[in-house]
């Protein structure tokens, strides 16, 4: 008996900006990391894209990205060097402009140690509209357009902003019941499918020296039935 739908969870697609990370000059573990946080609040991360630092890539991606998923993350290309377009290229996507933001500046002028003559210009401006969101760990602020999320691409003050709006993101919590399975990965195949049409879950396998495979959704009650029904086929 197919189990009663729970309600979806919201869907998020993850954009990292950097030349080093196409490159191979720097791993990704804003992804992997950002992965888990979203998962353990139940939220479904559903693609994530690398872009190099170029603002009508970052713009047009952003654009098509927005398009098709709840909420966006992006990360990497803020500061004041010259190839930190991000924040210019999502004010591109939202077709404003970049301007002073008052929070900003209050936020320099009244939380942290630095001076504003002493910033970089253009440090306190966010696209027309945007929320300000402050960064703890550092000096370059994020900012919420609408749906998109921009956060710094350095590690420790990404994970900072992403505190911050982390409750943004809860939805129903997943499940999840791992089997294991000696046979090889293609007899598999139409019992795996067989799964996802009786119960209300996903599925994937895993091959390696034994077959993983994990069955995951937000009803409790769903994934323990077809990890009983799947455990007895294997």
């Amino acid at each position: 008996m197919t189990a009663e739908t729970e309600p979806e969870s919201m869907t998020v697609a993850l954009l990292t900006v950097g030349d080093e990370l196409l490159a191979g000059e720097t791993e990704n573990t804003n992804a992997s990391w950002l992965a888990r946080r979203l998962q353990d609040r139940g939220a479904s991360l559903r693609r994530i894209v690398v872009v190099p630092d170029e603002l009508t890539a970052i713009a047009e991606t952003l654009c098509s990205l927005v398009a098709e998923h709840d909420a966006v993350i992006v990360t990497g290309g803020l500061g004041p060097t010259h190839d930190d377009v991000t924040m210019e290229a999502v004010a591109q996507a939202f077709d404003s402009e970049m301007e002073p933001h008052s929070d900003a500046i209050e936020w320099f002028e009244h939380e942290t140690e630095y001076a504003i003559p002493d910033l970089v210009e253009g440090t306190t401006h966010l696209p027309a509209g945007a929320e300000f969101l402050p960064n703890p760990e550092g000096v370059a602020p994020g900012a919420k357009v609408e749906s998109v999320y921009v956060l710094p691409g350095v590690p420790r003050e990404m994970k900072a902003m992403f505190e911050l709006i982390a409750p943004a993101f809860d939805g129903p919590t997943a499940t999840t019941t791992v089997l294991t399975s000696e046979k090889p990965e293609s007899q598999l195949v139409d019992v795996l499918a067989e799964t996802t049409r009786r119960f209300d879950v996903q599925v994937g396998s895993y091959p390696d020296e034994m077959v993983t495979i994990r069955i995951q959704g937000t009803n409790t009650e769903a994934v323990e039935s077809a990890a009983a029904w799947l455990d007895s086929r294997l």
